[in-house]
């Protein structure tokens, strides 16, 4: 017998559905092409995660998040990371201010660019691993502490770092810690012909994109909520733990490609973003509860920065992704194994 679903979600699930549609739409009156990137700083947003692209420059990483904070009519502030770039130039500072009328001197916060609802953090890797690590509390725990003093973030809060692959002189990688942070890693591949035949009508041209305001911070919050009471049943939940322990070199379910590629595996944050993930695809799909493909699809940008590779990996030239896919390829939906 089918399970009665709660009316109220069913009409939240479709309102979901229709919202994000909208948003991509408008997003694709500026950004051409791109979708699986755009549903994926989309999925991020929703599931209250942070986005990490990785492409050469002017694949439209910036354009994007840009376009988003219109759609969605929430404060935007761009970061460009750079060697000099301080934590108090992110975070904000405490300034002495003189009261006019008394002459009393106090100590004031002033919020950095941190403080906005969006976030760009574009090259990320540029800045110092001091000023990087300014981000981890903000990014984690949505506050930042300066001078004993919490301080907490408007919600949504939502950052997308870019980084470019293919000049490494001047940067700082990001050390694991705060690469599990982000919700997704989504690489940023080339136009194609028709595509970039397109930005080229669009950009050259007297052509300006009307991106109007289709969600509020509210609503955003709303659908959060909406996604984390979707239904995750029992098998599919063991095949997302699963999929997570099988990155886990000489574990209980590691294929060959993890005993023989892999240095660490994912951690509990791996199986959330997929868990949560494969939830925003389940419900634009129209359905309340998830299923093995929507572990699937989302598996790639969920793990492939949370996973390190050993050094014969990294000398056969293998991807992270190639070792990826054959961990979905071989392992199976049904488990035979009692847990």
């Amino acid at each position: 017998m089918a399970t009665k679903i709660d009316p109220k979600v069913e009409k939240a699930t479709q309102e979901f559905r229709e919202k994000f549609l909208a948003l991509r739409t408008e997003i694709g009156k500026a950004i051409v092409g791109h979708d699986d990137i755009v549903e994926g700083v989309l999925t991020c947003l929703f599931a209250g995660g942070h986005a990490l692209l990785e492409g050469v420059p002017g694949l439209g990483k910036t354009y994007l998040i840009s376009t988003l904070s219109k759609a969605v009519s929430l404060d935007y502030a761009r970061i460009q990371f750079t060697p000099d770039l301080m934590p108090a130039d992110i975070i904000g500072t405490n300034i002495i201010s003189e009261d006019p009328g008394s002459g009393k001197r106090e100590f004031t916060f002033r919020q950095g660019p941190l403080f906005a609802q969006i976030i760009l953090a574009d090259e990320i890797n540029r800045a110092t691993p001091k000023t990087q690590s300014a981000m981890l509390e903000a990014m984690q725990e949505h506050s930042v502490t300066v001078g004993g003093h919490r301080y907490t973030m408007t919600e949504p809060f939502f950052v997308m770092g870019t980084q470019n692959p293919i000049e490494q002189e001047g940067t700082y990688p990001l050390p694991e810690a705060q690469l599990d942070r982000f919700f997704y890693k989504l690489v940023v591949e080339y136009s194609d012909r028709d595509e970039l035949k397109t930005i080229l009508d669009r950009t050259t041209t007297g052509y300006k994109p009307d991106v109007q305001p289709v969600m509020s911070g509210e609503e955003i919050l709303g659908a959060q909520n909406l996604v984390r009471r979707l239904v995750v049943a029992p098998h599919v939940q063991d095949y997302i733990i699963r999929l997570t322990l099988a990155t886990h070199p000489e574990g209980r379910f590691a294929v060959d490609a993890s005993n023989r590629y892999i240095r660490w595996g994912g951690s509990p944050r791996a199986a959330q973003a997929i868990t949560l993930g494969a939830k925003v695809q389940a419900m634009l799909d129209g359905r309340y509860n998830v299923s093995f493909s929507d572990a699937q699809k989302v598996y790639l940008p969920a793990l492939r920065h949370r996973v390190l590779l050993n050094f014969e990996g990294e000398a056969e030239g293998i991807s992270t992704d190639d070792v990826l896919r054959e961990i979905i390829e071989k392992t199976p939906t049904m488990s035979e194994v009692a847990a």
